[in-house]
């Protein structure tokens, strides 16, 4: 092998675990926001729990960090708790904040 394909290797696996790294810390913020809109809701629990998953995978139902935003604003303007959107987008900055800071501690 040589040091070209040595490097190359080298540059792919950094990249591999970026991207894993990127993939939990926004799996973890996501579950962070929704204990946190769990507590807006007044789940606890099994509920808040699920709930949390609940966020988790909506992730997954539209592209970026929409499905989630949509998902925990049309909950809390369901229960019109005076939550707004900026309050959303603060909480989603502080939790990805705080999983960063968790999962680069762990990793």
């Amino acid at each position: 092998m040589t040091t070209f394909d040595e490097r190359e290797a080298g540059f792919e696996a950094k990249f591999t675990h970026d991207a894993d790294v990127e993939f939990r810390i926004v799996a973890r913020a996501n579950k962070l926001l929704g204990v946190w809109t769990a507590s807006k809701l007044g789940l606890s629990g099994d509920a808040a729990d699920d709930y949390a998953r609940a966020v988790v995978h909506a992730e997954f139902e539209k592209t970026g960090h929409a499905g989630v935003f949509d998902k925990v604003l049309a909950d809390l303007s369901a229960r019109d708790l005076g939550v707004t959107a900026d309050d959303i987008r603060a909480a989603m900055a502080a939790t990805t904040a705080e999983a960063r800071h968790q999962i680069m501690d762990v990793a």
